[in-house]
Formats: structure tokens, C-alpha cells, sequence
């Protein structure tokens, strides 16, 4: 029977008790101190641009002004004894890096989890987006509803229904505060811009892991072809932007949201892809023949294309590896399984994959 938006979170502490979504914590292994070393923010990336003329001191208008913008804004933690690699945290579409920091019903995410497990992490707003929102191309910010059909896309459920054993709480705060972490583009989305500033934070900060969630996972494989700093990339459902060799290109995949396209690049730029370990995590809720459920119907072709994209990758001496998790027991995931009930589960399989690549010194 599916869960509603009322049901109350329930956990096992000691016995079986209630616990609502946002009570106080309780103290845990979890809740201790965390001993951190350096912690920051900066801007990395973007362009500036200037108006003709020569500004005069209290003359209106933009004559002889700059505009900076077009960067990525970066957030970072690093633990005392830190591991060698960092991780870089990068958001899908429509939402910043809130997506990797607290989740909705007020547990650790993956930023703390791994925080705790004494790796750097830096959390990337994509040029554009959140806390990098100056644009050096002007935008319209639309304020259309849409949050309906976000719960079907994103794999929760279909409104007003959570899917059965959905690993999300199904408490009205924590949809209201995931509602809320969803962020508008500033300024046209300009994938070779956000790739650049990307490129920029690995130059500064040097070798590391990706870690790429829905829409940065295409972009994640742009910037493994262009910085060979980029070490390993772990990718949380990856939705679009698939690169395949020249005269590779899978045949384009319907769906009832629209049609999906692998992208040709040469060969020599497809290699980089094939000289990292990838690993791909995909949750539930996937079928694998066509569906009248149009959030399910879109995941359906984009898991699809990403096994398709994954043999490629091995065919041409790669090490990429794609995990659908219920197959291998951890269940109920929606399309931000970094931050559902079961996040630390899934934090475990990305931690053995890090060691078993021996990414995690």
C-alpha cells in the first residue's frame, strides 16, 4: 500500500518508537566531534566582461564597468588526516550543493558521512547556479509550479503517493525542505562553461575523485577528457550527455519524456574516459520495459543508454562499472540515494569502491 505525505518516521532505537523527522539528535558514534583541519570557500573558473566607455565616478550606467562572473562557487572541509584524494561534489539539475550537506528529514549527507570518514570534500554551485549565480548572459527566472511533477522525475513517487518502500520520509517537513533545496538558473544553461569552471577547481586543487549526481554526470565525462587530474568518478544516476567514439553512437532511445541521444566524440578524447575506474549507481523504481509512469519511463532509457555507454567504455579497455542497487539488496532508492534513509548503505558501496581502486590511502 503506498505510504502518504502524513506518515510518521519510524526508527529502531532499543525498542520501536517514533521519531519524528527533525527532533533533536540522538547521540551517536555518528555525532561526534569532527576534527577539521582547514575549511573554506572560493571562486574558481569563469570570465569577466567589460563595457565600452570609461566609468566616472557617480555617472549612471555600466560605461567602463566590469561584470565577473560565469565561475563556480566552492565550499570545502578538510579533516585532520586527511586522505590523499579529495572528493568533488558536484549537483545535478535544478538544485546547488545543499544537495550533498544535510538531507531533508535532517540526517548527515554525504559531505559529513565522508567528512567523518577523514576525506576533503568540496562542494561545487555549478557557474550559473546557487551561490555562483552572477552570469555574464542575461536570464529569466520563471516562477512556474512544477514541484508535482519534480516528485515524479525524481522517483518518489506520484503525487500525492510515495512509491512503497520509497526510502524517503514521508513526513510533510522533509518534502516542504526538499522542495526547497531546488535552485533556478541564473543565466542560460551553458554546459562548456560549467566544464571549464570544473576543469579550473581540479587545475587549483590537483588530483582527486569526482563524485557527479543526474546532469553533471554527462558533464563529469566532459571534464575527465579534459583534466587528467580527475582520478576516479563515482556518478549517482547519470541522465544525459553519454560520449561514445565517433561511428559508435547507440541509436537514439524513445521515452515518454522525449527522445535520448548518445553524443559522438574522436576516439583520442573518448580514451580518457577508459584510463580512470567509473562507477554508475542507479536506484529503484527503474523498469526495464517501456511504462505509462512517465518519472519511471524517463530512467527506463536513461539506464538503458548508460549500460550501452558502460560496454563501450570496457570494449575499448576501460574499467567502468554500472550498479543498479536493489540488485544487490539495497532497496527503495529515489534519484538522490546520497541523501535517502538508507544514504550511509550507499556511502559504504561508493567508500569499497574508492578502496577496492586504492583511492582511499
Amino acid at each position: 500500500m503506498q505510504r502518504h505525505l502524513c506518515k510518521t518516521l519510524t526508527a529502531l532505537l532499543g525498542g520501536t518508537v517514533a521519531l519524528h523527522a527533525h527532533a533533536a539528535p540522538q547521540e551517536t558514534a555518528a555525532s561526534a566531534p569532527i576534527a577539521v583541519q582547514a575549511q573554506g570557500s572560493f571562486a574558481v573558473g569563469g570570465t569577466v566582461v567589460q563595457s565600452p566607455g570609461t566609468y566616472v565616478l557617480g555617472q549612471p550606467g555600466p560605461a567602463g564597468q566590469t561584470l565577473h562572473g560565469d565561475h563556480a562557487r566552492v565550499t570545502y572541509q578538510i579533516p585532520v588526516n586527511a586522505r590523499q584524494l579529495p572528493l568533488v561534489m558536484w549537483h545535478g539539475f535544478g538544485v546547488f550543493s545543499k544537495t550533498w550537506e544535510t538531507t531533508p528529514d535532517g540526517r548527515e549527507g554525504f559531505q559529513t558521512i565522508f567528512l567523518r570518514r577523514r576525506f576533503s570534500v568540496y562542494l561545487v554551485d555549478q557557474p550559473r547556479r546557487g551561490g555562483a549565480g552572477r552570469s555574464t548572459v542575461a536570464g529569466q527566472i520563471t516562477a512556474e509550479p512544477d514541484e508535482q511533477r519534480w516528485f515524479n522525475v525524481f522517483r518518489l513517487g506520484v503525487w500525492p503517493n510515495f512509491y512503497p518502500q520509497v526510502q524517503f520520509p514521508g513526513d510533510p517537513e522533509s518534502l516542504n525542505q526538499f522542495f526547497r533545496q531546488m535552485a533556478p538558473d541564473t543565466g542560460p544553461l551553458d554546459n562548456p562553461v560549467a566544464v571549464d569552471a570544473m576543469s579550473a577547481l581540479f587545475r587549483r586543487i590537483g588530483p582527486g575523485v569526482l563524485v557527479t549526481h543526474s546532469y553533471s554526470g554527462g558533464l563529469g565525462w566532459k571534464a575527465v577528457m579534459d583534466n587528467p587530474t580527475i582520478r576516479a568518478v563515482v556518478s549517482y544516476e547519470p541522465g544525459s550527455g553519454f560520449v561514445f567514439p565517433e561511428g559508435e553512437v547507440p541509436p537514439t532511445l524513445p521515452s515518454l519524456t522525449g527522445p535520448l541521444n548518445g553524443v559522438a566524440v574522436p576516439m583520442a578524447q573518448f580514451k580518457a574516459l577508459t584510463r580512470i575506474p567509473i562507477v554508475l549507481y542507479y536506484g529503484d523504481n527503474i523498469p526495464a520495459a517501456p511504462s505509462t509512469d512517465p518519472g519511471q519511463d524517463n530512467w527506463r532509457v536513461r539506464l538503458a543508454m548508460a549500460r550501452l555507454w558502460v560496454e563501450a567504455v570496457n570494449r575499448h579497455g576501460g574499467d567502468a562499472k554500472l550498479v543498479l542497487l536493489p540488485e544487490i539488496g539495497i532497496r527503495g532508492n529515489t534519484h538522490f540515494p546520497f541523501s535517502d534513509l538508507n544514504n550511509v548503505q550507499v556511502a559504504d558501496q561508493m567508500q569499497q569502491f574508492l578502496s577496492s581502486k586504492r583511492l582511499d590511502r
